[in-house]
């Protein structure tokens, strides 16, 4: 139940965070926003982050093993990665459009892929 409610909490706590580092750039097609300058925007990510360490910080310290959780130091660093990767794949399909995902990024991908099995494999 630990690992579920980490990840759930990992996956929340990236969404907010991909908001807040590349959802600005869509501000300037939002009435609101056209006349912001860059310490607006700096201001506005910055809350929408904190929201993102709200949930990033205790999915790691439920998550991490030496305070009972499921996950070492290096699962929990190389799952959340992954999972950062896969909310901005998903974020860029849906704001960005215009963005195309070449052979390449699905081979990066798949390497990130590859990185939690074997930092989650048991030798």
């Amino acid at each position: 139940m630990k690992a579920f409610f980490t990840i759930a909490m990992l996956c929340t706590s990236n969404v907010f965070m991909t908001l807040a580092w590349y959802g600005h750039l869509k501000f300037k097609e939002m009435d609101w926003s056209r006349n912001l300058g860059l310490a607006a925007i700096i201001f506005i990510s910055w809350g929408i982050a904190l929201a993102e360490y709200a949930f990033q910080v205790p999915a790691n310290k439920i998550g991490f093993k030496e305070n009972g959780g499921p996950f070492n130091l290096l699962q929990l660093k190389v799952l959340q990665e992954a999972i950062s990767i896969t909310v901005f794949l998903v974020f860029s399909f849906i704001f960005f459009k215009t963005e195309k995902i070449a052979w390449n990024h699905f081979v990066g991908f798949f390497f990130i892929v590859l990185a939690v099995f074997f930092i989650f494999k048991k030798w």
